[in-house]
């Protein structure tokens, strides 16, 4: 038996529609504003010899690409559906994501690097056009930020969380290279650069691992980091009439859009629409499922053993 209440599904449409066109503005925002910091800083970069510079504008042109990457998702998730994809391009967002991630992994593995080829022979760098440089990308950085935070859902939606990290990521690439080049104007110790350069490095990956662990649990079909699996269990049992429950799945098709299916085994005496009407309110405002499928049967009904 499956269902779909038409009131839930028309306010989550209305919400996601209204979201998107939030997380939309503010992804074309920060992608205008990280662009012009990129070329800025990179140019910076090489007349001043600051690697922490150029690192920060390699950083911002994964961001680039990453926040370019997350609009094209975006506009592909907005696609109906089809009848070969069920779902729609939902899944195009958490791809991105995870691809953002490892975007962040290998720009920060490659600043590693290269500070450490530095460590030998730090290069002069013009530290005070260093500093304003990286002042100018710090404010571009807080600003892109601020927009995604205002008008995007960075807290929920994989894609636009991973753009945004990139955005902050970048901003403590801006903060490194002001860092060092105080340090370097006062004390003349140009191994500051390089060595700042791996501390932002090591912020960067930890933030892309989180990401990577993240999308990849989605992709695998993995039960959100929010539910608990047992407690939906519990609470369809507590139904009067429910005698088991099996076969439950809970996942996540992209950020803020969650699926359950489950088959529930009932009495002889029970009325299976009740019991399946009781089931979904439980799931809606218990446990905020509103995608779900549940197949109603009674004992004599027999399945294929499959070991999930």
């Amino acid at each position: 038996m499956h269902h779909h209440n038409k009131e839930v599904r028309s306010h989550n449409h209305q919400h996601h529609d209204h979201a998107r066109s939030g997380n939309k503005k503010a992804l074309i925002i920060a992608f205008v504003i990280t662009t012009g910091i990129m070329f800025l800083e990179f140019v910076g970069g090489l007349l001043t010899g600051s690697l922490a510079l150029l690192s920060d504008a390699g950083h911002m042109l994964s961001d680039a690409s990453a926040l370019l990457l997350s609009l094209i998702a975006m506009w592909f998730a907005a696609k109906p559906v089809s009848a070969r994809r069920t779902f729609g391009y939902y899944r195009l967002e958490i791809l991105a994501a995870l691809i953002n991630g490892v975007a962040l992994f290998i720009i920060a593995g490659f600043i590693v690097w290269e500070a450490i080829r530095r460590f030998d022979d730090p290069p002069t760098v013009a530290s005070g056009s260093m500093m304003l440089i990286a002042i100018v990308g710090l404010l571009a950085n807080l600003i892109s930020a601020w927009f995604l935070m205002r008008t995007g859902d960075v807290k929920d939606n994989m894609n636009m969380r991973s753009a945004y990290l990139h955005v902050i990521g970048d901003a403590l690439g801006s903060v490194g290279a002001i860092l060092a080049g105080i340090i370097m104007m006062l004390f003349g110790w140009y191994i500051a650069d390089p060595i700042i350069s791996i501390l932002v490095a090591v912020l960067i990956l930890r933030s892309a691992w989180r990401i990577i662990q993240n999308t990849v649990h989605i992709l695998m079909e993995g039960a959100p980091g929010h539910m608990d699996t047992d407690s939906v269990k519990q609470s369809l049992l507590a139904i009067d009439g429910v005698k088991s429950i099996h076969d439950v799945h809970i996942w996540t098709i992209t950020s803020s859009f969650e699926s359950f299916t489950c088959h529930l085994v009932v009495t002889d005496t029970a009325n299976s629409y009740t019991v399946l009407q009781q089931a979904i309110h439980k799931l809606e405002e218990e446990f905020g499922l509103s995608h779900v499928t549940i197949q109603v049967e009674n004992e004599s009904i027999m399945h294929k053993k499959i070991h999930v």
